[in-house]
This record gives C-alpha cells, structure tokens and sequence, in this order.
C-alpha cells in the first residue's frame, strides 16, 4: 500500500510441482512425477514457461493493475484437494 502510488506493485506467486533439482525428491517421496501429474486436474506438471509466462504477464502491462495479487501455479492441485 505504502509504495503502490509510486507505481511499486507487489504480487506473488505459488508454484505447485515443477520437475527441478530442488523438487525431485520430494516428488518421489509423493508418488513420483507421473503420479503427481495424474492427481493434477490438467493430468501435467508445470513447466518453465508456465513460470515464465506468468512472471512475463505480472511484468507486463496487462498486469499494470494487479496489486497484491497472489497467483497460484499448480493446475488445480489446491482446488482439486480443497485447501483453498
């Protein structure tokens, strides 16, 4: 709120699972990634350019409006468990 008039926006986003170094084992320990993907309503992982494309739209100008916007990146993951 405090930097907003400066036109300092503040968004994040939360990603579900992505195959990377950082989350393989994790994923395995959760059914490995063909499970994960099957339990994911859109039945696939994310990928770079789902993170990309997001960064890219929040950086853009059509998200030159999006003030403390929370984007959750995980297919439905969240949803489909009901913890939203």
């Amino acid at each position: 709120m405090e930097l907003a008039p400066q036109g300092i926006l503040c968004n994040s986003i939360a990603p579900g699972f992505f195959p990377t170094k950082m989350a393989n084992g994790l994923m395995e320990l959760q059914g490995g990634t063909k499970q994960l993907a099957d339990d994911t309503p859109n039945k696939r992982l994310g990928t770079a350019e789902d993170i990309a494309g997001t960064v890219v739209y929040l950086c853009s100008r059509a998200g030159s409006h999006i003030a403390g916007g929370h984007v959750v990146l995980d297919g439905g993951s969240v949803l489909a468990r009901g913890k939203l």
